[in-house]
C-alpha cells in the first residue's frame, strides 16, 4: 500500500469514527510479526487485540466477526447466531472488494461496505478491557477504542461466536 493509499485508509477510518461518535485513538507502529508484538506496540494484552474478519453468508452478503487474539471463531456458533447454514471466509481479493482493505489490516472503521458487526462476547467478560484494538486499514498503525463504544457505534450484536485455540 502506497503512503496516498495509507493516508486513505486513516482518513477513512477517522471520519467513520468521528461519524459514529466514536472516540478512536491511532497508534503508530513498526512492523510486527506475531499477535503479542501488535499487542505490544499498542500497550494492551493480546486478548484484548481483535481480529476483523469479513464472513461470507450464503446469500452472498457478508458480516464482520471481531475475535479477541488467541481465539478462534466457531462457525457453528456463528451460524447459529446469525440463523443460517452455511458461512466461509472468503479469500483476501473479496474481502478487499468488501472491505477496500487489506488483509491482516482490516477494519469495520471505514470499510466500503457498511456491515453488521459481531463481536465476542468474550470481550466483554470481567474485567472488560478499558481499550481493545483492531486494525487501522493501515499496517503502520493500530487503532484503540472502548469496548462499549465500538457496540454502540455500529449497533453491534455482542455473542459468543469463538473458542480457545
Amino acid at each position: 500500500m502506497n503512503k496516498l493509499q495509507s493516508d486513505e485508509a486513516l482518513t477513512r477510518v477517522t471520519l467513520d469514527a468521528s461519524r459514529r461518535n466514536i472516540p478512536i485513538e491511532l497508534v503508530p507502529r513498526d512492523k510486527v510479526n506475531s499477535l503479542e508484538e501488535a499487542a505490544e506496540a499498542l500497550g494492551i494484552k493480546p486478548a484484548h487485540l481483535l481480529k476483523s474478519l469479513v464472513i461470507k453468508k450464503s446469500d452472498d452478503t457478508f458480516v464482520f466477526a471481531l475475535i479477541p487474539g488467541g481465539r478462534k471463531l466457531d462457525w457453528a456458533k456463528l451460524r447459529g447466531e446469525i440463523g443460517v447454514n452455511k458461512l466461509s471466509l472468503p479469500d483476501a481479493d473479496i474481502a478487499w472488494d468488501v472491505t477496500h482493505y487489506e488483509s491482516g489490516t482490516i477494519t469495520p472503521f471505514g470499510s466500503h461496505t457498511v456491515l453488521p458487526v459481531f463481536i465476542d462476547a468474550s470481550v466483554f467478560e470481567e474485567p472488560v478491557p478499558e481499550h481493545i484494538g483492531l486494525g487501522s486499514g493501515d499496517r503502520g498503525h493500530g487503532l484503540l477504542v472502548r469496548p462499549q463504544d465500538l457496540v454502540t457505534g455500529f449497533d453491534a450484536t455482542i455473542a459468543d461466536i469463538s473458542a480457545s485455540i
